[in-house]
């Protein structure tokens, strides 16, 4: 009886996961062909093709590249990728209806927060409503602290002081080229490690050692973003099932990441909290739910590091071509610093830089770190150049793309110009929807200021002391795909000391 017993049941088990196979099967092969009659994968206009036999790149180095020549010569700075289900935009007005007008109507959506999911979790920027407002309440009472932006004051400047100055100088006049990208993503990744979690990698010691952290978050980050290129979202779910390829990696690197997040969170616990200054221990105040901590944490160290090491590596890329510009904003320091023999200016000293100021943000109009955002339309709408926009379609604006329109920035867009910010040697700001590189309306950055600070701090501290060179600069910029605009290669440079 018993083994008649233990038969049946062997035989239903198997019976049960041939039906689920099966099941599952169909039901993929049946969302495989929805998702095909949606996004009309046999398009025959000429830019649909052109995506999907990337013919593109016999003239383009760059996808950004190319979607800017397209919505240069787009009457209305607007056009529709139909096989990725895709309006990409360029027009202030369309950015503004979407993240001001109309806002609630085009929030990340479920297609984003899926993508960087498995990362993010309910972090900030993979969320939308009230989990959002309660993040972005909470992170706007941290980040506006003094004590806070004090914190991260001392925090850059000791990486700046004791490991970037170091490091620099190790290499100056030895005729040995540097990856400043790759230093660059060191130094943002100690600084944002300590801020986010209290806790120092040591990146950008002497010796540059690996962090396995570090290249868990950079290779997870990666793979994430390249879920967003597949032709179908299927494509990776199936490899995510099957627990196979780069879907693999992505599952161990993201173990690595949460056991780090766990330990961290763990430790805290048991010294306490209460009298520190990183933002798991202000956030730990608030919330007892450690996993939605470690989502809330782990979005920030993505936000702070590479968009950081990004706009950094774009401005000193363009300083190397215009040593102008250069002159200038040293001509400046010496006349708001004087004679003070103080290694790093104060952040009264810093306001008064307007041109110093007006170069950055230069640099980060023509070289976004986040080229492109994405948002989903809940509902019908209409852009304001008459665009319809169906339920459930995705509409991109496009920072770098509109950093180069005629239209927008005038004939000399693709100069680097930093006096078109200044009028009578001060700054003056344009439209955020104009200009949405720290995003605009309801979602504006919140780690803006920080982020300026950080990089007036890096900027002022390597032109006073050292000439960084670069090789070729002459060559456009090549990017690697992922969440930040990331070099191909890297940025090698030449040091050299400046005469005292």
């Amino acid at each position: 009886m018993d083994s008649q017993l233990s038969l049946w049941f062997c035989s239903m088990s198997t019976a049960f996961c041939f039906v689920f196979f099966s099941f599952t099967l169909l039901f993929s092969l049946f969302s495989l062909l929805i998702f095909v009659l949606r996004l009309k994968l046999w398009c025959t206009c000429e830019i649909c093709q052109a995506y999907l036999t990337s013919s593109w790149t016999k003239d383009f180095d760059n996808l950004c590249d190319w979607y800017t020549h397209l919505l240069k010569n787009s009457a209305t700075g607007t056009i529709h990728i139909h096989v990725l289900g895709n309006i990409i935009t360029a027009n202030p007005a369309n950015v503004e209806h979407m993240l001001k007008t109309r806002f609630e109507n085009y929030p990340k959506g479920k297609p984003f927060s899926t993508l960087l999911g498995d990362l993010l979790g309910r972090g900030i920027f993979n969320v939308d409503g009230d989990s959002w407002k309660f993040q972005r309440k909470m992170a706007s009472l941290e980040l506006g602290g003094v004590s806070v932006r004090t914190h991260a004051f001392d925090i850059v400047r000791s990486e700046i002081q004791s490991r970037l100055l170091p490091l620099l100088s190790s290499v100056a006049g030895k005729e040995q080229v540097l990856d400043l990208q790759d230093v660059f993503r060191r130094f943002s990744f100690d600084n944002i490690c300590k801020f986010s979690f209290g806790l120092d990698p040591g990146c950008l010691e002497l010796s540059l050692p690996v962090s396995d952290l570090a290249e868990a978050f950079d290779l997870a980050s990666k793979i994430s973003a390249q879920r967003a290129l597949a032709s179908s979202s299927l494509i990776w779910k199936i490899k995510r099932l099957l627990n196979s390829g780069t879907e693999k990696q992505l599952k161990e690197t993201i173990k690595v990441v949460d056991e780090f997040a766990e330990e961290m969170i763990k430790q805290r616990r048991e010294e306490g909290f209460s009298d520190r200054y990183d933002l798991l221990s202000r956030f730990m105040g608030t919330i007892n739910d450690d996993k939605y901590l470690r989502d809330i944490v782990v979005s920030f160290l993505l936000a702070g590091r590479d968009t950081v090491a990004s706009g950094l590596t774009s401005f000193f890329w363009l300083l190397s071509q215009h040593p102008e510009v250069e002159s200038a904003i040293r001509e400046e320091v010496e006349r708001v610093t004087g004679s003070s023999d103080e290694q790093f200016a104060s952040f009264n000293q810093m306001r008064e830089m307007h041109y110093l100021h007006a170069a950055l943000y230069e640099s980060l109009r023509l070289f976004p770190p986040v080229q492109f955002d994405s948002k989903y339309a809940q509902e019908d709408d209409i852009l304001p150049d008459d665009t319809f926009v169906r339920k459930g379609t995705r509409v991109t604006y496009h920072p770098y793309a509109m950093g180069r329109m005629e239209r927008i920035w005038g004939p000399d867009c693709l100069h680097y110009k930093p006096e078109r910010w200044l009028q009578n040697g001060r700054y003056v700001p344009e439209n955020l929807y104009k200009f949405p590189v720290f995003q605009a309306g309801k979602r504006v950055c919140l780690g803006k200021e920080i982020a300026l600070v950080e990089m007036k701090c890096v900027v002022l501290a390597v032109v006073r002391r050292f000439n960084i060179r670069v090789p070729h600069s002459n060559q456009a910029p090549r990017f690697a795909a992922g969440l930040t605009a990331t070099l191909r290669g890297g940025l090698p440079i030449l040091v050299q000391e400046r005469e005292a």
